[in-house]
């Protein structure tokens, strides 16, 4: 695929209309507020005051009680996620490539070990419903949403050229998913949808946290602990060197599937040198712990 093919492909993916379900989901963040952790200064927050030697002065405490929210946010859900992102676009480049026989049904038990070692990992049912409500979003998105119009007999030039061997394993998985044989979260099934439409899986990791930021940004302006010009500032100056970064500590994280008769076995990479830093992880167990209470709130905006 070409860069500028592959720039609009990411433009359409990052659009905020897309039904997604996202909108539905505050991450924890609502469970942090309401829990009055939010408005607390982080031992990472620096001074409030301002003095007269600096630049500019601190952002107000909502602001900055934000900002501290999204980094720690990113950190857990990136060390956790992208692993399993990483790790199907592995499965999906042979079926792309029909370099191996009988590669769709590897791939597609591989999707369901991967997506059952996912569930195991989600430490709360709230996290675990979002996703998975999340996740089956994106594949009836790639089936109904990013098919071909049947009026349009030839595409026009620069159309993405999605691999039908690819979307046929999205639909199986799909399936399985309303069989209730899969559980469908969200790192898989966005996976395995920018695998289909050709996206890089660098790309793919990096806009895959960038909605993540941009969907607690949208929460925040919903519970209105940020403004809308607040936020545009945040996602403008602070938030790219977030996601940049994380995204950077989390390339090494890697998952290997190791075949083993007469089942598959998921692992973590053997050939890494220090297995607990390289493989998906947990980075924020407070996050954890107040977003398993969101169902207990009085009056709730968001669903998760």
């Amino acid at each position: 695929m070409d860069e500028d093919t592959e720039m609009y492909l990411m433009l359409l993916l990052s659009d905020g209309n897309l039904p997604t379900g996202s909108f539905v989901a505050s991450s924890g963040l609502e469970a942090y507020v309401k829990h009055g952790f939010f408005g607390i200064p982080s031992s990472n927050s620096g001074p409030t005051r301002t003095s007269s030697l600096t630049s500019s002065p601190s952002p107000p405490s909502l602001t900055r009680s934000t900002i501290n929210f999204i980094r720690d946010s990113l950190q857990t859900y990136a060390h956790c996620s992208l692993p399993f992102i990483s790790a199907v676009h592995d499965v999906c480049r042979p079926v792309k490539d029909e370099s191996a026989t009988g590669a769709a049904d590897d791939a597609l038990t591989s999707l369901k070990e991967l997506d059952d070692l996912y569930e195991s990992m989600t430490l709360n049912h709230i996290a675990r419903r979002a996703s998975k409500a999340q996740g089956v979003a994106l594949l009836t998105l790639l089936s109904r949403g990013m098919t071909r119009p049947l009026w349009l007999q030839d595409p026009p030039a620069g159309s993405p050229d999605k691999s039908i061997l690819l979307e046929k394993l999205a639909d199986d998985l799909k399936l399985e998913i309303r069989k209730g044989v899969v559980y469908g979260h969200l790192p898989i099934c966005w996976g395995i949808l920018t695998a289909t439409l050709g996206l890089s899986c660098e790309r793919s990791k990096h806009l895959h946290i960038f909605l993540h930021a941009r969907s607690l940004v949208s929460a925040s302006i919903r519970m209105n602990t940020l403004g809308p010009y607040a936020a545009q500032q945040l996602l403008l100056h602070v938030i790219r060197p977030l996601i940049d970064n994380v995204v950077m500590d989390c390339s090494k994280s890697q998952i290997c599937l190791v075949r083993r008769s007469p089942s598959t076995i998921v692992l973590v990479d053997p050939t890494v040198d220090d297995e607990e830093e390289n493989g998906p992880a947990t980075t924020w167990p407070l996050g954890e712990i107040l977003g398993a209470r969101h169902d207990l709130q009085h009056s709730r905006i968001f669903n998760s």
